[in-house]
């Protein structure tokens, strides 16, 4: 989609498309996802929990020597605009960011540096929000057994995409870190294929995966800019902080949800602070008592490629984007793309200047509030 701009944002126009040409094939999660987690899981637990699984993962794609060259070489001193030159300095950096992790996956060390690097480490502020959580006791309902095939998933996902106009694919695969996720670049939705799904947990993925993450692939691909579908610096926690807060809005998030979000925070401080594989194992499933499948689960996607810390963002996330709509802000500009919290007031100037659009698909969940969990409401309040 191409508005009419005035020719002194031809230089923006023009880095973005060589942007976004020479960042086709970088997409970390179709690196990271483990072509081999099924075979390591039953080894692991045929171990005893005594063997440390080894995955293997997607060769690359592309050279990144002479990618991160190329990210460098753009000559960012023709954008006028002192906000948007910035802006794409940024985006430059990040990007390098995710090439080196992308480049260093099961690389041990390396590959956690550059995790870290890209997307920091849980805070002690961070680690006793996820203990408060984990303080509540457990409720059980008949909505939360697992009983759902992935077949009949998709057709609830299906079904549930009747509240959206976009059209996209669903996919089954055995090489998923997670029950379903959405391929931004092909505007997919993957689901595991071997998966079993309660009726709240496909009722969380729907408004996560759909409402959300492909709901903003969708919108990105409306703005003239393709930096909108790329992803802004440091976009996973806007982007899944507003994927969860969909959850909360539709009246989907549990306590068992949240304590997952929280188990997520304790694994990857728990890497932070040296445990191996099996000894963050052990701490889930021994010490706080969480089931063997979804402990591993939570450790294989915090461990996956040498040290991936990006899953303490699901929790940080939220509590910004409770406050941020609580205080009476809209989320709209949050919608254009994989954008930033961050940079909310760049994105409305880009609007004023016809360098972006307002969002053209909205998210059922933000209109009203359907959470009725006066629990949920306490937590979320007084996460710190």
């Amino acid at each position: 989609m191409k508005l009419s701009v005035p020719l002194e944002f031809a230089p923006i126009y023009q880095i973005d498309g060589q942007l976004d040409r020479l960042l086709k094939n970088i997409e970390l999660l179709a690196y990271l996802n483990p072509n081999n987690i099924e075979q390591e899981k039953k080894r692991f637990f045929g171990s005893k929990y005594t063997v440390e699984p080894e995955f293997t993962y997607t060769r690359l794609k592309f050279d990144a020597f002479k990618t991160q060259r190329r990210l460098f070489s753009f000559r960012l001193e023709e954008i006028e605009d002192e906000v948007i030159r910035s802006l794409f300095e940024d985006l430059l950096y990040h990007y390098s960011g995710m090439v080196q992790c992308i480049d260093t996956i099961g690389k041990g060390d390396k590959f956690y540096y550059n995790s870290l690097k890209t997307f920091g480490t849980p805070t002690d502020k961070d680690v006793q929000n996820a203990q408060f959580i984990l303080h509540f006791k457990d409720v059980v309902d008949d909505n939360s057994i697992k009983k759902f095939s992935a077949n009949q998933a998709a057709e609830y996902f299906a079904e549930f995409s009747k509240n959206y106009q976009f059209d996209y694919k669903i996919v089954q695969s055995t090489r998923l870190a997670s029950d379903a996720m959405v391929k931004n670049s092909t505007k997919e939705l993957l689901i595991k294929k071997n998966g079993k799904f309660s009726a709240n947990q496909l009722k969380i993925l729907a408004h996560h995966e759909i409402g959300v993450h492909l709901l903003t692939s969708f919108n990105a691909a409306a703005q003239p800019l393709k930096i909108f579908s790329n992803g802004f610096p440091k976009n996973v926690e806007t982007q899944e902080g507003l994927a969860v807060y969909s959850e909360y809005m539709s009246g989907a998030l549990t306590l068992k949800r949240l304590k997952t979000l929280a188990y997520r925070v304790i694994a990857v401080d728990s890497l932070r602070r040296g445990c191996s594989f099996i000894e963050t194992f052990k701490q889930l499933h021994l010490d706080y008592n969480l089931n063997r499948d979804d402990a591993f689960t939570t450790v294989m996607r915090v461990h996956r490629g040498g040290g991936f810390t990006k899953d303490y963002l699901y929790l940080t996330g939220l509590k910004k984007i409770y406050n941020h709509h609580k205080e009476g802000n809209s989320l709209d500009d949050l919608l254009t793309g994989k954008v930033t919290l961050k940079y909310k007031k760049t994105i409305q100037k880009m609007e004023g200047l016809g360098l972006a659009v307002k969002p053209v698909h909205h998210n059922i969940a933000y209109t009203t509030n359907d959470n009725t969990n006066d629990k949920i409401d306490f937590i979320l309040n007084n996460l710190r």
